[in-house]
Protein backbone atom coordinates (compact mmCIF):
# COMPACT_ATOMS: atom_id res chain seq x y z
CA UNK A 1 0.00 0.00 0.00
CA UNK A 2 1.16 3.69 -0.53
CA UNK A 3 2.80 5.88 1.94
CA UNK A 4 0.56 7.15 4.63
CA UNK A 5 1.86 10.37 4.33
CA UNK A 6 0.38 10.57 -0.18
CA UNK A 7 -2.38 13.45 1.28
CA UNK A 8 -5.59 10.50 -0.89
CA UNK A 9 -8.77 10.20 0.91
CA UNK A 10 -8.75 7.79 3.29
CA UNK A 11 -11.46 4.46 1.70
CA UNK A 12 -13.97 3.22 3.77
CA UNK A 13 -13.62 -0.65 4.44
CA UNK A 14 -16.69 -1.37 2.25
CA UNK A 15 -14.76 0.58 -0.29
CA UNK A 16 -12.02 -1.86 -0.32
CA UNK A 17 -14.28 -4.90 0.08
CA UNK A 18 -16.52 -3.82 -3.34
CA UNK A 19 -12.53 -2.75 -5.04
CA UNK A 20 -11.28 -6.10 -4.52
CA UNK A 21 -14.98 -7.94 -5.52
CA UNK A 22 -14.43 -6.33 -8.48
CA UNK A 23 -11.18 -7.00 -9.44
CA UNK A 24 -12.08 -10.76 -8.89
CA UNK A 25 -15.31 -10.30 -11.05
CA UNK A 26 -12.93 -8.57 -13.52
CA UNK A 27 -10.87 -11.78 -13.47
CA UNK A 28 -13.30 -14.65 -13.41
CA UNK A 29 -14.79 -12.77 -16.91
CA UNK A 30 -11.72 -13.12 -18.11
CA UNK A 31 -11.42 -9.17 -18.76
CA UNK A 32 -8.57 -7.26 -18.85
CA UNK A 33 -7.71 -3.78 -17.24
CA UNK A 34 -7.81 -2.55 -21.16
CA UNK A 35 -11.63 -4.20 -21.51
CA UNK A 36 -12.75 -2.49 -18.33
CA UNK A 37 -11.07 1.07 -19.42
CA UNK A 38 -12.81 0.80 -22.59
CA UNK A 39 -16.17 0.19 -20.97
CA UNK A 40 -16.19 3.23 -19.03
CA UNK A 41 -14.12 5.41 -21.69
CA UNK A 42 -11.20 5.95 -19.28
CA UNK A 43 -7.74 4.84 -18.96
CA UNK A 44 -6.09 1.21 -17.21
CA UNK A 45 -4.82 3.60 -14.36
CA UNK A 46 -8.65 4.45 -13.08
CA UNK A 47 -9.32 0.83 -13.17
CA UNK A 48 -6.43 -0.24 -10.89
CA UNK A 49 -7.43 2.91 -8.74
CA UNK A 50 -10.81 1.73 -8.65
CA UNK A 51 -9.84 -1.43 -7.59
CA UNK A 52 -7.52 -0.46 -5.10
CA UNK A 53 -9.86 1.81 -3.72
CA UNK A 54 -7.82 4.68 -3.95
CA UNK A 55 -10.73 6.70 -5.53
CA UNK A 56 -14.90 6.32 -5.20
CA UNK A 57 -16.42 4.09 -7.11
CA UNK A 58 -19.71 5.62 -8.81
CA UNK A 59 -22.64 3.47 -8.77
CA UNK A 60 -22.86 4.32 -12.89
CA UNK A 61 -19.22 2.91 -13.31
CA UNK A 62 -20.25 -0.33 -11.11
CA UNK A 63 -23.45 -0.83 -13.50
CA UNK A 64 -21.48 -0.82 -16.43
CA UNK A 65 -18.40 -2.97 -15.18
CA UNK A 66 -20.94 -5.45 -13.89
CA UNK A 67 -22.85 -5.34 -17.13
CA UNK A 68 -19.08 -5.75 -18.98
CA UNK A 69 -18.22 -9.05 -17.10
CA UNK A 70 -22.08 -10.46 -17.53
CA UNK A 71 -23.44 -10.25 -14.07
CA UNK A 72 -27.21 -10.46 -13.80
CA UNK A 73 -29.69 -7.37 -13.12
CA UNK A 74 -30.03 -8.33 -9.06
CA UNK A 75 -26.31 -8.38 -8.97
CA UNK A 76 -25.53 -5.28 -10.58
CA UNK A 77 -28.31 -3.23 -8.47
CA UNK A 78 -27.22 -4.75 -5.35
CA UNK A 79 -23.59 -4.03 -6.31
CA UNK A 80 -24.50 -0.60 -7.23
CA UNK A 81 -26.29 0.24 -4.10
CA UNK A 82 -23.65 -0.56 -1.89
CA UNK A 83 -21.12 1.37 -4.12
CA UNK A 84 -23.54 4.33 -2.79
CA UNK A 85 -22.97 3.74 0.33
CA UNK A 86 -19.45 2.81 0.77
CA UNK A 87 -19.24 6.58 -1.03
CA UNK A 88 -20.31 8.32 2.28
CA UNK A 89 -18.21 9.56 4.20
CA UNK A 90 -17.14 8.04 7.64
CA UNK A 91 -17.75 9.22 11.28
CA UNK A 92 -14.40 10.71 11.47
CA UNK A 93 -15.19 13.19 8.15
CA UNK A 94 -16.75 15.59 11.06
CA UNK A 95 -13.60 15.53 12.66
CA UNK A 96 -11.25 16.27 8.96
CA UNK A 97 -10.27 19.98 10.18
CA UNK A 98 -8.31 17.67 13.22
CA UNK A 99 -6.59 14.72 11.83
CA UNK A 100 -4.20 15.11 9.28
CA UNK A 101 -5.47 13.68 5.81
CA UNK A 102 -2.94 10.78 6.13
CA UNK A 103 -4.16 9.44 9.53
CA UNK A 104 -7.98 9.48 8.15
CA UNK A 105 -6.77 6.22 6.39
CA UNK A 106 -6.05 4.22 9.87
CA UNK A 107 -8.94 5.67 11.18
CA UNK A 108 -10.96 3.84 8.35
CA UNK A 109 -8.87 0.38 8.94
CA UNK A 110 -9.50 0.41 12.98
CA UNK A 111 -12.80 1.30 12.66
CA UNK A 112 -13.55 -2.17 10.72
CA UNK A 113 -10.68 -3.97 12.00
CA UNK A 114 -11.77 -7.43 14.04
CA UNK A 115 -8.56 -7.85 15.51
CA UNK A 116 -5.82 -5.34 16.49
CA UNK A 117 -2.70 -5.82 17.61
CA UNK A 118 -0.25 -2.69 18.34
CA UNK A 119 3.01 -2.49 20.13
CA UNK A 120 4.21 1.24 21.68
CA UNK A 121 7.38 1.66 22.92
CA UNK A 122 7.28 5.46 24.42
CA UNK A 123 3.32 6.41 24.90
CA UNK A 124 -0.34 4.65 25.87
CA UNK A 125 -2.02 3.48 22.72
CA UNK A 126 -4.31 6.26 21.42
CA UNK A 127 -7.90 3.64 22.11
CA UNK A 128 -6.82 3.61 25.96
CA UNK A 129 -5.68 6.98 27.26
CA UNK A 130 -7.72 8.91 29.26
CA UNK A 131 -9.12 12.08 28.53
CA UNK A 132 -6.03 14.43 30.46
CA UNK A 133 -3.74 11.52 29.43
CA UNK A 134 -4.50 12.03 25.65
CA UNK A 135 -4.26 16.01 25.97
CA UNK A 136 -1.05 16.18 27.49
CA UNK A 137 0.57 13.45 24.77
CA UNK A 138 -1.27 15.76 22.23
CA UNK A 139 0.06 18.82 23.36
CA UNK A 140 3.60 18.05 23.57
CA UNK A 141 3.44 16.77 19.68
CA UNK A 142 1.48 20.18 19.02
CA UNK A 143 3.20 22.62 20.97
CA UNK A 144 1.97 25.64 18.92
CA UNK A 145 -1.28 24.45 18.32
CA UNK A 146 -4.38 26.22 19.56
CA UNK A 147 -6.09 25.08 22.64
CA UNK A 148 -8.87 25.09 20.35
CA UNK A 149 -6.87 22.60 17.60
CA UNK A 150 -5.97 20.39 20.95
CA UNK A 151 -9.39 19.77 22.22
CA UNK A 152 -10.99 18.96 18.47
CA UNK A 153 -7.80 16.25 18.45
CA UNK A 154 -8.59 14.78 21.97
CA UNK A 155 -12.69 14.02 21.32
CA UNK A 156 -11.47 12.48 17.85
CA UNK A 157 -9.12 10.25 20.47
CA UNK A 158 -12.31 10.06 22.68
CA UNK A 159 -14.77 9.15 19.68
CA UNK A 160 -12.03 6.56 18.53
CA UNK A 161 -12.37 4.58 21.62
CA UNK A 162 -16.37 4.32 21.48
CA UNK A 163 -14.97 1.23 19.04
CA UNK A 164 -13.93 -0.81 22.48
CA UNK A 165 -17.77 -0.58 23.60
CA UNK A 166 -20.85 -2.55 22.77
CA UNK A 167 -21.35 -6.75 21.96
CA UNK A 168 -19.45 -5.97 18.43
CA UNK A 169 -15.91 -4.62 19.95
CA UNK A 170 -12.83 -6.06 17.86
CA UNK A 171 -10.54 -8.00 20.06
CA UNK A 172 -7.18 -5.50 21.01
CA UNK A 173 -4.13 -6.68 21.98
CA UNK A 174 -1.39 -4.32 23.29
CA UNK A 175 2.14 -4.44 23.97
CA UNK A 176 4.05 -1.73 25.22
CA UNK A 177 7.65 -1.41 26.56
CA UNK A 178 7.64 -0.64 30.80
CA UNK A 179 9.12 2.60 29.36
CA UNK A 180 5.44 3.54 28.55
CA UNK A 181 4.97 3.74 32.36
CA UNK A 182 7.88 5.47 33.49
CA UNK A 183 7.31 8.52 31.31
CA UNK A 184 5.93 11.27 33.30
CA UNK A 185 3.17 12.56 30.70
CA UNK A 186 0.90 15.80 32.36
CA UNK A 187 2.13 15.15 36.06
CA UNK A 188 1.59 12.15 38.67
CA UNK A 189 -2.04 12.56 39.20
CA UNK A 190 -2.27 12.42 35.16
CA UNK A 191 -0.20 8.96 35.34
CA UNK A 192 -2.57 7.35 38.15
CA UNK A 193 -5.47 8.29 36.81
CA UNK A 194 -3.90 6.36 33.65
CA UNK A 195 -2.44 3.31 34.97
CA UNK A 196 -6.42 2.65 37.02
CA UNK A 197 -7.31 3.35 33.03
CA UNK A 198 -5.33 0.27 31.91
CA UNK A 199 -6.22 -1.85 34.73
CA UNK A 200 -9.81 -1.55 34.13
CA UNK A 201 -9.83 -2.09 30.80
CA UNK A 202 -7.53 -5.40 31.29
CA UNK A 203 -9.93 -6.61 32.61
CA UNK A 204 -12.30 -6.79 29.96
CA UNK A 205 -12.48 -10.06 27.83
CA UNK A 206 -11.53 -8.17 24.75
CA UNK A 207 -8.73 -6.53 25.59
CA UNK A 208 -5.16 -8.16 26.35
CA UNK A 209 -2.67 -5.46 27.86
CA UNK A 210 1.00 -7.17 27.99
CA UNK A 211 3.88 -4.72 29.12
CA UNK A 212 8.13 -6.02 28.38
CA UNK A 213 9.90 -5.51 31.18
CA UNK A 214 12.87 -3.93 31.47
CA UNK A 215 14.49 -7.03 32.58
CA UNK A 216 13.70 -8.27 29.48
CA UNK A 217 16.85 -6.78 27.89
CA UNK A 218 17.15 -6.10 24.11
CA UNK A 219 14.64 -7.77 22.27
CA UNK A 220 13.45 -9.02 18.55
CA UNK A 221 10.88 -6.65 18.32
CA UNK A 222 12.07 -3.18 19.67
CA UNK A 223 11.09 -0.82 16.81
CA UNK A 224 8.92 1.68 16.17
CA UNK A 225 5.65 1.37 17.18
CA UNK A 226 3.03 -0.63 15.05
CA UNK A 227 -0.33 -1.75 14.51
CA UNK A 228 -1.90 -4.49 12.69
CA UNK A 229 -5.42 -5.15 11.38
CA UNK A 230 -7.36 -8.18 10.60
CA UNK A 231 -10.50 -8.00 8.81
CA UNK A 232 -13.80 -9.93 9.25
CA UNK A 233 -14.21 -9.66 5.29
CA UNK A 234 -12.04 -12.40 3.61
CA UNK A 235 -11.46 -9.90 0.49
CA UNK A 236 -9.55 -7.75 2.66
CA UNK A 237 -5.94 -8.54 3.44
CA UNK A 238 -4.41 -8.06 6.81
CA UNK A 239 -2.75 -4.53 6.94
CA UNK A 240 0.13 -3.08 9.23
CA UNK A 241 0.59 0.29 10.22
CA UNK A 242 3.85 1.57 11.19
CA UNK A 243 4.60 5.47 12.13
CA UNK A 244 8.21 7.08 12.11
CA UNK A 245 9.65 10.25 12.42
CA UNK A 246 8.96 11.34 9.22
CA UNK A 247 6.84 8.93 7.58
CA UNK A 248 3.79 6.78 8.08
CA UNK A 249 3.79 3.79 6.01
CA UNK A 250 0.55 0.77 5.60
CA UNK A 251 2.03 -2.31 4.50
CA UNK A 252 -0.08 -5.27 3.57
CA UNK A 253 2.51 -7.58 1.59
CA UNK A 254 2.50 -10.67 3.28
CA UNK A 255 5.90 -11.38 4.43
CA UNK A 256 6.02 -7.78 6.04
CA UNK A 257 2.52 -8.36 7.98
CA UNK A 258 3.99 -11.70 9.12
CA UNK A 259 7.11 -10.51 10.35
CA UNK A 260 5.11 -7.85 12.50
CA UNK A 261 3.08 -10.48 13.96
CA UNK A 262 5.91 -12.44 14.54
CA UNK A 263 7.67 -9.53 16.68
CA UNK A 264 4.53 -8.85 18.45
CA UNK A 265 4.33 -12.75 19.61
CA UNK A 266 7.62 -12.65 20.77
CA UNK A 267 7.35 -9.44 22.77
CA UNK A 268 4.00 -11.20 24.15
CA UNK A 269 6.21 -13.94 25.73
CA UNK A 270 8.35 -12.18 27.73
CA UNK A 271 5.92 -11.28 30.66
CA UNK A 272 2.03 -12.30 31.37
CA UNK A 273 -1.10 -10.62 32.09
CA UNK A 274 -0.63 -10.95 35.59
CA UNK A 275 3.14 -9.91 35.99
CA UNK A 276 1.90 -7.01 34.10
CA UNK A 277 -0.71 -6.22 36.25
CA UNK A 278 1.32 -6.56 39.15
CA UNK A 279 3.61 -3.68 37.47
CA UNK A 280 0.94 -1.48 36.94
CA UNK A 281 -0.50 -2.01 39.86
CA UNK A 282 3.27 -1.09 41.76
CA UNK A 283 3.56 1.88 39.49
CA UNK A 284 0.46 3.40 40.26
CA UNK A 285 1.63 3.82 43.84
CA UNK A 286 4.60 5.19 42.92
CA UNK A 287 2.41 8.48 41.33
CA UNK A 288 0.37 8.32 44.84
Amino acid sequence: MSDARSGTSAPTVLRMILGRRLQEMRLGAGASLEDAAKALRVTTLTIRRLEKAEVALKPLYAEKLLDTFGADRQEIEEFADLAEQANKPGWWHSYRDAVPSWFTAYVSLESGAKTLRTYEPQYVTGLLQTPAYAHAVLRGGLPHGSEEELERRVQLRLHRQKLLEGEDAPTLWVVMEEAVLHRVVGGAPVMREQLERLLDVSELAHVSIDIVPFAAGAHFGACAPFTYFRFEEPELPDVVYSELLSASVYLDQRADVVSHLEAHSRMALMTSSEDSRALLNRMRKEYS
